[in-house]
């Protein structure tokens, strides 16, 4: 497994802990912290929950001596990074008012989404 592989399942498990964590435990207060106010609590931690899920799937994926072994974990953190960052930008390009947080969201999820894509086709 190549140590760009490696790399980025690290850095995108740190991400998604760092995010996932506090929507899971505080969703309401964490997203104050960046002037965006959650649609719905029980929502928010699900998306925690999911986020914290990926972390622990990247986790095995750095652990992973084969690359059959990280061949579906790449594919599903791709697809959910593209789907996220389609969904974000819908909004964003609609014309509605966002924070800045949520353009940075879009950005790193697009770069994850490349990144991902990029090691799916060169990782098979």
């Amino acid at each position: 497994m190549s140590t760009y592989l490696r790399l980025t399942f690290a850095i995108f498990a740190l991400a998604t802990v760092l995010v996932g964590a506090p929507l899971l435990i505080a969703p309401g207060r964490f997203l104050a912290l960046w002037n965006w106010a959650p649609v719905d609590a029980i929502l928010s931690r699900i998306l925690g929950a999911a986020l914290l899920a990926l972390a622990g799937a990247s986790l095995l994926g750095a652990q992973a001596t084969d690359r059959r072994q990280t061949r579906s974990l790449v594919q599903i953190e791709a697809l959910f990074c593209v789907l996220a960052t389609l969904g974000i930008l819908r909004h964003l390009l609609a014309g509605a008012s966002y924070p800045l947080v949520v353009w940075v969201a879009a950005a790193i999820l697009g770069l994850f989404a490349i990144a991902w894509i990029i090691l799916a086709v060169r990782e098979s």
